[in-house]
This record gives C-alpha cells, structure tokens and sequence, in this order.
C-alpha cells in the first residue's frame, strides 16, 4: 500500500501545471500536500484520479507503474480521492451511496441485505456514527464525508487522497476525522491529505511536500517543527515585498466605503473602510468568513447587525437587487454556477445590466450592444472576442473577463466592486489582464474595490492594502512593505481557525 509519483508533467495550452513533482507516500503515512491556489495541488489530484493525463511521468501504486491513470483504472488500482465537493447522492442511503455502481446481488437483484451488514462494518470502521440505512441528505456534513470514505474502502482502497477535508466541518466533526485519520494510517493506508491549515499538519501528518508553481518547493519528515519553513515555502519568499501592479496609493480623503459593526452568521462583527480607488484585500485560509462578509454587504446574506455606507450614504440591500441598485456589484467565486448563463452568447453575458438602458422603444439596440461588448472586450483583452459565441466556448479566464466586464462596462456607475477568488481557475496570462482591468477601474473611476482572495500572491499582486480575516474577524492589517506573502501566511495561521465557523467560505 504505497504511492509513488515520479517526474510528473502536465501542461495546459503550453502552460506548466506540474513540472517534474515526485512524491513519495509509504504504506501507513499520512502526507500533508501544501500550497496556495494555482500551486499544482488540484492538477496533481486530478492526475492521481485520472480525471488529467499527465504529459510525462508516471504513478506507481502498490507497485504498480502507470504512465496514466483513468477514473476506472485509479479505482481499479486502489486509488481514492474525497474531493471537498462530496459525490453523494442525498436521497440514498449510506448503504445504497456505498455500494452505488457497484451493487452486490443475488439471482438478479440487489441484496440490500448483505449491502447492510458490509456497509455497517464499514461505517465502523471508519468511525462512523451514523447507520448503514439512515438517508444521507439528513446527515450532518462530517458523517456525509465518513459515508465517502466508507465508499472508497469498499472498493480496496490503499491510497487515500482527502481535498481539504474539514473545510465544511466543526469541531466534533474535524475531531472525528482527525480520529479517522489516525485509524486508516493504523490499517496501513497511504494518506494524501491536502490543506491550507498548518494546524492540521502539525497534528496529523507524518510527511509534508509543498508545492508552488507547479514544482516542489519544500519536502519534510518533521512538519510539526518546521512551521516557519513551510510558510517560506508556500509563500516562495524570504519576506521581500514584492512589487505590486497597484503601486501607487489614491490620494486620502473621505472612504467611498464604510463598514462598521457588520455582524452574521460565521462573521463578525467587522469594521473598515475603502478609499476611492483604493483597491483592499481580504485574506483568510478556507472558512475564515471572508465570502460571507462580501455576501452579506451584497445581499445575498442575511446580516444580524452593523452598517454598510457608500459615500456616506447608509445602505441595507435585503437581496443583490437592492446592492445592484446602489452601484455595487460582486463577481463570484464559482462563476459556471453563480455567474455565467452557459448557454447564452458572451455579448449576453457581459451586457445583461445594460440592455434594458441600451434598449430604443423596448426593444433592443444592437448595434449598440456590439460597439459596447467591442469596446469592453478590447479592453479586457478576450479572446475570442465572438460577441455570438456561448459562453461555454471561452477559457477560464475569458469566463471571468466575461463576469467583470458586466460590471466595469460604460454602460453603468460601479461605486463598490466585490469580488470573490478573481482569478480562482485562471491562467498566469490572464491573471495579469484581469489585474489590469480591476486596477484601471478603480483609477478611472474611483471605484471602492474590496476582493477576498485565500492566494497571498494574488493579494500582493492586486491590492493597496490587506486586512487578514482569521474567525470571521479582522486579524491584521498589512500595507507597503508590510504587504508580503509570508506576512500574510504568517498572520493568518497566528491563531488556529474554529471549524465551527467553517460551515461555508
């Protein structure tokens, strides 16, 4: 029961994803993967789970060279990843979410019966405390994962790959994981076990290897002594301020926004403020409560207390109608399904706020639309720059210059523009395109920006000053030659985050 990863390569759009990473996971290790987002980390799972066909290199599993893996080779070979987005089907049972696509039965049917008692065993073995035939969409988020992990060692699972496990978890349920953990590396399991919490590492991994930029950049048998090392390595840094694309500050005067007191569920309560054009960061590690401070100023979020002005100007938005109306408008993180209309044409998906004000007589003014999608898309640089083409046929990154677009077009006044995880999924180039276009916006517009960002990178690269939210609260504040990836890393994991918050990002 071992995992071998041996000079992998994989490239996307003559991109390097991973350039040559080893990894070496022993039969009863648990070995933390570390690195911020667009390290490598989700390439190389999907490369394990045969989701990505490494360009170059090979997977050994149990002894076993594979030059690729597919879904059902991966699972066929021992192969198990618990992605943080779980696979089950809620109306099933545990019983039935085990032991779907590979169900056992007897003179044609299936034998619920012996499905009970194996997933019973099952479920103990992970120590589990829910039953074989209770339906898992009534379950709690950590027995869910329990269900998933069940699922894998029914299929002679030896190499366990948990993404980000407690991410949605609190802390009995992180307790209980952790107790798991332990348990499968008892059972002589290879854990990879992926985080962004150092915590976690010092608690539980046995082995560390981070990654940036697609490379190795740290290795470790003693991760619970190199705290200091392993924030070096992520932040790939000896504390140098690195110079950012907003390097010069808007002159002070009175902020465009103002935040004081702003309190619900998983927050608060937080104060701040935001000059005009004046780009702030927040940063925090996976359910620090960043995504639900900008939520709630946009509405989509209910806020238990504290006020929101916008020069001067108290603003209570019960719905994102409410907040598109006082100018303020949010890109969010998972953009296929918060975001975009697949279906619709890249010109639709960009001008939506703007064809009603566009429009003559109630009906709508084409060639207008396309001077304005032509002029907005030059500006953000997409390619293609097809206004009738779906939205499914762009990149990542065109698909977030699509979202952005909608809001910093002509068409329509941005006082405050939110955005969650700006560059979640985009390549290197287009990072810096959107980068631009935020950053002329604010400059051209005095437009409040405030992003959240778990990427210290992206961070540096974008913002004039960062607010570090540890708890759901206001940790720090960083700025000038403060304002480094390893101060923000340093920062964040100052106080250990409580998983009772970390319900949601």
């Amino acid at each position: 029961m071992s995992l071998q990863v041996t000079g992998l390569v994989k490239t996307f759009n003559g991109v390097p994803a991973l350039g040559g990473v080893d990894l070496h996971v022993p039969a009863g290790q648990v070995h933390a993967l570390l690195g911020h987002n667009g390290a490598g980390k989700s390439t190389l799972i999907k490369c394990l789970g045969g989701a990505f066909a490494p360009d170059s290199g090979s997977i050994d599993v149990n002894g076993v060279p594979h030059a690729r893996l597919t879904p059902r080779t991966a699972i066929a070979a021992g192969v198990a990843i618990i992605y943080q987005n779980l696979s089950v089907i809620e109306p099933l049972t545990a019983a039935e979410n085990i032991f779907l696509g590979q169900e056992w039965t007897r003179a044609g049917l299936v034998n619920r019966h012996a499905q009970h008692e194996a997933a019973t065993g099952l479920l103990r073995r992970v120590g589990a405390s829910c039953r074989a035939d209770d339906r898992v969409g009534d379950l709690p988020m950590g027995q869910r994962q329990m269900v998933e992990i069940a699922k894998a060692l029914s299929r002679s699972a030896s190499v366990l790959v948990l993404d980000e496990p407690t991410a949605a978890l609190s802390t009995a349920e992180s307790t209980v994981l952790a107790e798991c953990v332990d348990e499968l590396r008892g059972q002589g399991l290879a854990v990879v076990y992926v985080t962004h919490l150092l915590a976690e590492v010092q608690r539980l991994a046995d082995a560390v290897t981070v990654l940036r930029d697609g490379l190795v950049s740290h290795r470790s048998t003693r991760p619970a002594r190199d705290r200091s090392a392993l924030v070096a390595a992520i932040a790939g840094t000896s504390g140098a301020p690195v110079a950012p694309l907003t390097a010069d500050v808007p002159a002070a005067g009175p902020p465009r926004l103002e935040v004081d007191g702003l309190a619900g569920p998983g927050f608060g309560p937080v104060s701040l403020t935001v000059g005009a054009g004046e780009i702030v960061g927040l940063y925090g590690l996976i359910g620090s409560g960043r995504t639900r401070l900008i939520e709630t100023m946009f509405g989509r979020r209910r806020r238990s207390r504290g006020t929101v002005r916008i020069d001067g100007r108290t603003i209570t938005p019960r719905n994102p109608a409410d907040a598109l109306a006082e100018g303020v408008a949010l890109v969010p993180a998972d953009r296929r399904r918060q975001g975009l209309f697949g279906l619709l044409s890249a010109l639709d998906n960009m001008l939506l706020p703007a064809l009603r004000p566009l429009a003559r007589h109630r009906l709508r003014h084409r060639r207008a639309e396309r001077r304005l999608f032509t002029d907005t898309a030059t500006a953000l640089r997409l390619r293609p720059a097809a206004p009738r083409a779906p939205a499914t046929a762009f990149s990542g990154g065109n698909q977030q210059k699509l979202l952005l677009g909608r809001w910093i077009n002509r068409s329509r006044t941005t006082n405050l523009l939110l955005l969650d995880e700006p560059t979640q999924g985009v390549d290197v180039g287009s990072r810096r395109e959107i980068y631009q276009a935020v950053a002329d916006l604010a400059a051209g517009t005095g437009a409040a920006v405030l992003f959240a960002s778990t990427d210290p990178e992206e961070i540096v690269a974008l913002a004039h000053r960062c607010l570090v939210i540890v708890d759901g609260r206001v940790s720090a504040e960083l700025s000038g030659a403060r304002l480094t990836e390893a101060a923000l890393l340093s920062a964040a994991h100052l106080a250990p985050t409580s998983p009772d918050e970390r319900r949601t990002r």
